[in-house]
């Protein structure tokens, strides 16, 4: 697919981040879009963005859906063939995601279960219910977006990360399989996975939101720092997110990593794979490339 221009496309996550990113660069080639996401705020000002770059003839619609419902996936994808009056589409990017759920020992099976449904079965949800979409077209690509937590389960030696890692490894090993699925039953049909390092979302805030209230959440002062400083400390933006799967999609690229961090870190675990969860092992390639960063 050397060209997105007249073509269709459906971004989970599009409210923010690389999903509004995805959403502007595709409006900008030529592409209509369908989004959906959690925050009708949020997926309003990504239209507002998306358009103001359009060529004519381009449509960008919004539709408020919970990806780990998949009843409301099911209507998302009814309002995709309605509103776009289409039998199917060409992109699919399973982009939605949250945090949180941090231990599987400690943190509440709600809280555990909720990021582990947002972040895996947001992907089989969508996959699911526009597949069929998908196959229909005379070419198209699914695109699954996992994380460098799909090859290296950990935030560090003090911070346990089992329900995101656990499901970034479900969408990885998942996307991997659909590879060889699709080119024996729909070859067509791509697919890819997306292993993003720490990139300048706003998925800390769309983490604090959905946990707002829990216990142990922050103020929304405090949540507003992290966030804030977890967008601007980053070493890739989204926009950059953005045009890398964008470019790994016309290239027919299966295993798309994005940002330095996560070379590195696909570099080192591979290299060690044993030592991947001794001491500092991926924290220190963070924290070398942000001095170098810094000091550039």
């Amino acid at each position: 697919m050397k060209d997105f221009s007249g073509k269709i496309a459906v971004v989970t996550g599009g409210g923010s981040g690389i999903g509004r990113e995805l959403t502007r660069q595709l409006a900008e080639a030529g592409c209509s879009i369908a989004i959906c996401d959690v925050s009708e705020e949020d997926m309003a000002e990504t239209v507002e963005i998306a358009m103001t770059g359009a060529p004519q003839g381009v449509k960008v619609t919004a539709f408020k859906a919970d990806v780990s419902n998949e009843d409301q996936v099911n209507a998302f994808r009814d309002h995709v063939r309605d509103a776009h009056d289409i039998d199917h589409i060409h992109l699919l990017f399973n982009n939605a995601g949250i945090g949180g759920g941090s231990s599987f020992v400690t943190t509440p099976r709600d809280s555990w279960e909720r990021t582990f449904n947002v972040c895996w079965f947001g992907v089989y949800n969508n996959a699911r219910a526009f597949m069929p979409l998908l196959i229909a077209a005379d070419e198209g690509h699914i695109v699954n977006v996992s994380s460098v937590n799909g090859f290296w389960a950990s935030l560090g030696s003090d911070t346990a990360h089992t329900a995101y890692s656990a499901a970034k490894f479900a969408v990885k090993g998942f996307t991997e399989a659909l590879v060889n699925d699709l080119r024996l039953n729909a070859p067509h049909v791509k697919a890819s996975v997306v292993m993003p390092g720490h990139i300048g979302t706003n998925i800390a805030r769309s983490t604090f939101r959905e946990f707002s209230d829990a216990e142990e959440a922050l103020s929304e002062e405090e949540a507003k720092a992290v966030n804030d400083h977890f967008r601007t400390s980053a070493t890739t933006t989204a926009a950059q997110a953005a045009t890398v799967i964008l470019d790994g999609v016309k290239a027919e690229t299966w295993r798309i990593l994005i940002g330095p961090d996560a070379v590195a870190l696909d570099k080192a675990v591979r290299a060690t794979p044993e030592a991947a969860y001794d001491g500092d092992f991926g924290m220190e390639i963070f924290a070398n490339l942000r001095s170098a960063t810094d000091n550039a």
